[in-house]
């Protein structure tokens, strides 16, 4: 697992908002669960089950892969971690500031891309309804792979 690469502070921010949206759904703020998020909440590589999975068993070894896979689905349901990647290869990004993702089709590597280097509205309601998240890939090849 990559080393983290938020500030402290912003991890604070994302602990605390897991914390209240937990307390909240009526759900205790369990070791395992907080490790979970954590794992993905300071990840940057977009890690999938598995790589949390082996991630946080080094510090839980007694921790199974379906915790990992039910706690990243619940997760997901409260708005707190987003899928992303292709069905085949599906990772998850705990960075819910707004942001596209880049697939590599060869590689399956995620990459995040920011509004500073492409153009789209990020509306917050459209006639059909009020928009929670907006999730925009790119789909090609990588630098990395091209050469």
């Amino acid at each position: 697992m990559d080393k983290m690469v938020i500030s402290e502070e912003e991890l604070t921010h994302r602990l605390a908002a897991f914390e209240e949206k937990c307390r909240r759904r009526g759900l205790r703020v369990t070791n395992q669960r907080r490790e979970i998020f954590k794992t993905v909440a300071v990840s940057r590589q977009h890690p999938s089950a598995e790589t949390v999975f082996l991630a946080v068993r080094q510090k839980m070894p007694r921790i199974s892969l379906d915790t990992v896979y039910r706690t990243l689905a619940s997760l997901e349901k409260m708005d707190l971690l987003i899928r992303v990647g292709t069905p085949e290869k599906e990772r998850f990004d705990g960075d819910l500031r707004p942001h596209a993702h880049f697939i590599c089709t060869r590689c399956a590597e995620v990459y995040d891309i920011f509004p500073s280097e492409f153009s789209y509205k990020n509306p917050t309601s459209l006639s059909c309804g009020n928009i929670k998240h907006v999730n925009v890939q790119f789909k090609g090849i990588c630098k990395r792979c091209q050469s």
